[in-house]
C-alpha cells in the first residue's frame, strides 16, 4: 500500500515536469529576446564614441573575458573535439558576423530600418533548423510564422519609408549568418549548457578579436561618452553573453523553431527602446502590429511540430 501510494503521488510530477520545463524554456527565450531588443539602440549609443571595428572587437573581447573567467572559475573542461566545428559556426555567426554587419549597417541606417533583419530572423532560423537538425513544424506553425514575419516586415519597412539602402546588403548578410549561429547553438545546447556554448564560442574567437581590438583602437577615433560606454557594456555583457545564455537554454528546452518565433516581438521592442533611448518617432501602426504579432506567437507556441 505504501509503495502504491508513493507511485500514485509521484505520477503527477512525472506528467507535469516536461510542461514546466517548456514553460521555463519559453521564459528564458523571452528574456533573451528582451536582451537582444536592446542591441541596436545600444550599438547606436556605442557608435557615438567608438568606430565600428573598435566597438565590435572590444565588445567581443570583454564578453570573452567574462565567459572565460566563468569557465575557469567553474573548472569546465573543454568540449569534445566533435563539437568544435559547431562552436566555430556559432562564433562566426553571433560573435563576429552579426555584430559586425549590423554595426556597419547602423552607421547609415536607423534602428527602425535595421529591425527589418530581426523581423526576418525567426523564419530564417526555422528554415535552417529544418535543414540542419531535421525539425518538421506543422503547417499551422508555418502559416503563423509567415504571417508574423509578413506583419513585422510590413511595419518595419513602412517605418523606414520603404527605401532600400546600401546598408540592406549588410543586414541581409547578417540575417543569414546569425540564423546559422542560432541554429547551431540551439543544437549544441541540447548536449551542453547554453552558457558554455556561447562561452566557448567567445573564447574560440579571442585570438582574432583581441588583436583586431588593439589595432582598431589605435586606428579609429575613440571619444568615450557616458552613452558610448553604456552601449559598449550592454552589447558586451547583455547581448553577447547573458542574453545568449538564456536564449540557447530556451531553444534547447522548447525547440529551435518555436523559440525563434518569439523573436517576432523583437523589432517592436527595439522600436520602443528607440523612442525611449534615441528619441525616434513611433507611428500609430505599432499597437496594431504588436497585436498581430502576439497572435502569431501564441499560435506558433501552441502548434505542434
Amino acid at each position: 500500500m505504501r509503495a502504491h501510494s508513493s507511485a500514485t503521488a509521484a505520477a503527477p510530477i512525472a506528467v507535469t515536469a516536461p510542461r514546466d520545463r517548456r514553460g521555463f524554456g519559453t521564459l528564458q527565450a523571452a528574456l533573451g529576446v528582451i536582451a537582444f531588443s536592446l542591441t541596436f539602440p545600444a550599438t547606436a549609443w556605442g557608435l557615438e564614441g567608438f568606430g565600428p571595428w573598435s566597438l565590435v572587437a572590444v565588445r567581443s573581447v570583454l564578453a570573452a573575458f567574462v565567459a572565460g573567467g566563468c569557465l575557469l572559475a567553474l573548472r569546465v573542461p573543454p568540449p569534445d573535439r566533435k563539437h568544435w566545428p559547431g562552436l566555430a559556426v556559432v562564433g562566426a555567426g553571433v560573435v563576429l558576423g552579426f555584430p559586425m554587419l549590423t554595426t556597419l549597417a547602423l552607421q547609415t541606417s536607423t534602428t527602425a530600418h535595421a529591425a527589418v533583419v530581426v523581423g526576418l530572423l525567426p523564419l530564417t532560423t526555422a528554415l535552417l533548423s529544418a535543414l540542419r537538425v531535421g525539425s518538421r513544424p506543422s503547417r499551422t506553425f508555418w502559416t503563423a510564422a509567415l504571417a508574423g514575419a509578413a506583419a513585422v516586415l510590413a511595419f518595419t519597412v513602412q517605418q523606414s519609408g520603404g527605401a532600400l539602402t546600401t546598408a540592406d546588403l549588410y543586414l541581409f548578410a547578417a540575417l543569414l549568418v546569425c540564423a546559422a549561429g542560432y541554429t547551431e547553438g540551439g543544437r549544441l545546447a541540447r548536449v551542453m549548457p547554453g552558457w558554455q556554448v556561447i562561452g566557448w564560442a567567445l573564447v574560440l574567437c579571442l585570438p582574432l578579436t583581441l588583436p583586431v581590438a588593439a589595432v582598431a583602437l589605435t586606428v579609429e577615433p575613440v571619444t568615450p561618452t557616458a552613452h558610448s560606454v553604456a552601449g559598449l557594456l550592454w552589447v558586451a555583457a547583455g547581448s553577447q553573453f547573458l542574453g545568449l545564455i538564456v536564449w540557447y537554454r530556451g531553444m534547447a528546452a522548447i525547440g529551435i523553431p518555436k523559440a525563434s518565433q518569439l523573436q517576432l516581438a523583437q523589432p517592436l521592442l527595439t522600436l520602443v527602446w528607440s523612442v525611449l533611448l534615441l528619441n525616434e518617432q513611433l507611428t500609430v501602426a505599432a499597437p496594431l502590429t504588436a497585436a498581430a504579432v502576439l497572435v502569431c506567437i501564441a499560435v506558433t507556441q501552441r502548434a505542434r511540430g
